[in-house]
């Protein structure tokens, strides 16, 4: 049956619309979206910060492609480092890069941020006890108890000696020696007569010229020569309190959640991209200016008179499992990895 041109034009004309309705329906939402700022503190200095952060925030702002920029600003440049942790909380920083000793986090674990006496050997002890041996549950768990504020990452950085200006070839060369070191560090130096400092990480190397500070026990030789302290202090001595210093990542927790999910999972992965490149930097620096650096001679303390710090950092342990169950169950954790890898001898322990 044939349709009359008024029949046509109606039929057509109501096919016209739904169609017209339809695509209006199916056509994603566009909203305009200004790009998201954010503002990170990391606890190193400038020069530091080049190695340690930069290249993976400059890589995350590359990649990001105009969505998100995160300004990264240095050690006390917008709050002091003691402050960080509070100042995250607020929101006045967005996210932080640090240990958890220096930047007081309000949790019982935050003792084994920094520079945990003898809790490590060697660098990849720390994700290998993060992503192996339990630690990321246990700092998740803790952290999860803190309002406001999102855990990400941890990773290693170089191992803690002490740089003087004067030698250090006994125990008894550091009593009374006024050193630069983190809280816990220097809470256990103390049993051996050091005088922990606590300054702004800027003024260290004038204190050291001026003789406010007698060393420093905050890093290994990579950042002495980094950082300007290889030269004005004069020794490094090779026994170390801790095979690597444990930093980690954190945000402000309503900011990470604001984050789109690609986003988030940019940020993750230029931490390891940072983790990854500190692993290189510091093994290959700390051989290297042993042998190569020309601005601080090598001092050593007997290996059977070290052995009396290692020994108290027994005790040490034993005293910190006893402030929180939480500890125990680290302290616990750090006792079974270190004595497998003793079990599995070289090149996991020499001993």
């Amino acid at each position: 049956m044939k349709k009359n041109r008024r029949e046509f034009l109606k039929n057509a004309g109501v096919a016209t619309t739904a169609a017209v309705g339809a695509t209006t329906l199916s056509a994603p939402y566009v909203k305009a979206q200004s790009k998201i700022t954010w503002r990170l503190q990391t606890y190193a200095g400038p020069a530091l910060a080049e190695h340690v952060i930069k290249p993976s925030i400059d890589a995350f702002n590359k990649v990001a492609n105009g969505e998100m920029e995160i300004e990264l600003y240095f050690s006390d440049q917008l709050v002091p480092t003691g402050e960080l942790f509070r100042a995250m909380q607020r929101g006045t920083v967005d996210a932080v890069q640090s240990d958890d000793d220096s930047i007081a986090a309000p949790v019982d674990i935050s003792v084994f941020g920094g520079y945990f006496p003898f809790a490590t050997r060697y660098s990849l002890d720390v994700p290998v006890l993060f992503n192996e041996w339990g630690l990321r549950e246990i700092w998740e768990e803790a952290y999860g108890e803190v309002e406001n504020v999102k855990w990400l990452s941890a990773g290693a950085w170089d191992p803690c000696h002490f740089a003087t200006v004067d030698p250090i070839s006994s125990l008894d060369d550091l009593r009374g020696k006024r050193v630069f070191t983190f809280p816990t560090a220097g809470r256990f130096l103390a049993r051996f007569g050091v005088v922990p400092v606590t300054l702004p990480w800027e003024d260290i190397e004038v204190a050291v010229q001026t003789g406010e500070l007698d060393g420093i026990a905050w890093s290994g030789i990579t950042e002495d020569y980094t950082v300007g302290w290889a030269d004005v202090t004069n020794y490094f001595l090779t026994n170390n309190i801790s095979g690597a210093w444990c930093g980690s990542y954190f945000a402000n927790e309503e900011r990470w959640n604001e984050l789109p999910a690609h986003l988030q999972e940019l940020f993750r992965l230029c931490m390891d991209s940072s983790h990854y490149y500190r692993q290189h930097w510091y093994w290959g620096g700390e051989a290297k200016l042993r042998v190569q650096g020309d601005k601080m001679k090598l001092t050593s303390i007997p290996d059977e008179e070290w052995k009396t710090v290692e020994d108290a950092a027994v005790e040490f342990w034993d005293e910190v499992a006893a402030e929180s169950e939480r500890n125990a169950r680290v302290v616990q954790i750090l006792r079974d990895y270190n004595a497998l890898m003793r079990k599995a001898g070289p090149p996991y322990r020499s001993a």
